[in-house]
């Protein structure tokens, strides 16, 4: 238990001393660089803005009419293919009433 008292005076002692070996900002040195960097963050927020902005309407303006375009012709060509598919199906029918009429 003595042991462990010693230790925290010892850890205390050497905590002291460090903190006066420590060069503390003065009061114009911290508000320079606090200064410095509330402007840093205000550029970078600013750019960050404008990349944003950038970038939809770029997304706005140009890829969703592509996209757009896109859907409208998978879209359309689906339709012909569905309506020449079911052309084939009706004469398929037709075919086999033809057939099955020739029979009775």
């Amino acid at each position: 238990m003595a042991k462990e008292s010693k230790n925290k005076k010892h850890f205390f002692k050497d905590f002291k001393a460090e903190l006066k070996k420590v060069i503390w900002p003065t009061p114009k040195q911290l508000v320079n660089s606090t200064i410095a960097v509330v402007v840093i963050v205000l550029i970078t927020s600013a750019i960050v803005f404008v990349l944003d902005l950038a970038f939809d309407g770029m997304n706005k303006y140009l890829l969703d009419p592509a996209k757009a375009s896109i859907i409208e012709k998978t879209s359309s060509n689906v339709v012909e293919e569905t309506e020449t598919a079911e052309g084939e199906n009706s004469e398929t029918v037709e075919e086999a009433n033809e057939v099955s009429e020739e029979n009775e």
